[in-house]
């Protein structure tokens, strides 16, 4: 019995690590999308000429839907070892898009600094982020310790 209770002990102590992880991961999608909304293009001081209202328009959604992501996941955090699905397809967008970034690295040269950390973000940090739920949520369902719903539904949720 003790063992048990200490198994469990160690899957939430790794929950809430995992938890903390994604919650300070969040701030960097959630920070950007909402300057670029808020910014438009000025946000990166690209030096680009006033009046482009078509690239301002474009900039500014795609940093809603960066800030949508950002809050994407930080809603999962509660119960992240029961969001493996869309954990893993939000996740797959982020990469996708980190990709994208890699490509035009590749094409025109280095972009600044934050948008090389966003890089290490997308191609890096997320990756192992998603490899950690999926451990985790295996260790969950392994141990039998739910949030009162079945197994099952747990990974498909």
């Amino acid at each position: 019995m003790e063992e048990a209770r200490a198994a469990r002990l160690r899957l939430a102590r790794e929950r809430r690590a995992l938890q903390v992880v994604i919650c300070t991961a969040v701030l960097v999608p959630i920070t950007a999308g909402a300057a670029g909304v808020l910014l438009g293009p000025g946000m990166v001081e690209s030096g680009l000429p006033p009046g482009l209202r078509d690239l301002s328009s474009h900039f500014a959604y795609l940093s809603g839907l960066l800030l949508g992501l950002g809050l994407m996941f930080l809603a999962m955090v509660p119960k992240i070892e029961a969001c493996g699905p869309l954990f893993r397809r939000l996740a797959f967008v982020v990469v996708l898009g980190g990709m994208a970034r890699l490509w035009t690295l590749l094409q025109q040269g280095p972009p600044d600094a934050a948008y090389l950390f966003g890089l290490v973000m997308e191609l890096g940090v997320v990756p192992v982020l998603v490899a950690w739920q999926w451990r985790l949520a295996l260790r969950y369902r392994r141990s039998g310790v739910s949030d009162g719903r079945t197994s099952s539904t747990v990974m498909s949720s």
